[in-house]
């Protein structure tokens, strides 16, 4: 089975030039004349690398031979990460390299997926939010609870983002693991 560019949508993951792609964003666009083509921004999932490539409306993609796993972050093990399959228990390790940015959102007992291509990890897929503890920032003035100034604060695993200026040491935040963004204050 094959995708063309009739069944693109945002995080569809296709084959191209023999590597593995997930299409991040998509536009058809028909210029007069000219015959309508598809704008994408592509992210090597191998690589991390993102692309801008333009496709021919109706253009054929092969299906790709990957697998998502359902595995539990545990430890980080010197300069690998540890993953438990949560079907045989089985741990596996992932370098750093294969992680990529992931790596910044891990905390232990987070579920997340595993990417396999062609039987090689390539990656994890992280939900779209983490909720993670306020380890270092200046401390919260109060009364400001409204308006966009903002603040650096270090997070538990290391992550550096901008929160508001409300926030204090010890609170947990909810972060979008797409933008690597500050959402809101949980407790």
């Amino acid at each position: 089975m094959a995708y063309t560019t009739s069944d693109f949508k945002r995080g569809l993951k296709i084959e191209w030039e023999g590597k593995l792609y997930e299409i991040l964003e998509f536009q058809h666009v028909k210029v007069s004349k000219n015959q309508p083509t598809v704008r994408t921004r592509l992210k090597d999932l191998a690589t991390g690398r993102v692309l801008e490539v333009n496709f021919r409306a109706g253009e054929r993609f092969e299906k790709p031979d990957f697998q998502e796993k359902e595995m539990q972050y545990l430890y980080k093990d010197a300069d690998q990460y540890v993953f438990m399959d949560l079907e045989d228990y089985d741990q596996v390790y992932i370098t750093q390299e294969e992680l990529g940015e992931a790596s910044k959102f891990l905390k232990e007992n987070l579920n997340v997926y595993v990417l396999y291509y062609k039987g090689r990890v390539i990656g994890v897929e992280l939900p779209n939010t983490v909720e993670l503890k306020v380890i270092e920032t200046e401390p919260g003035i109060r009364g400001d609870t409204v308006g966009s100034a903002t603040k650096s604060a270090k997070l538990e695993t290391g992550l550096i983002i901008q929160v508001p200026l409300f926030i204090n040491e010890g609170d947990i935040i909810k972060v979008d693991t797409r933008t690597g963004k500050y959402l809101e204050r949980v407790s």
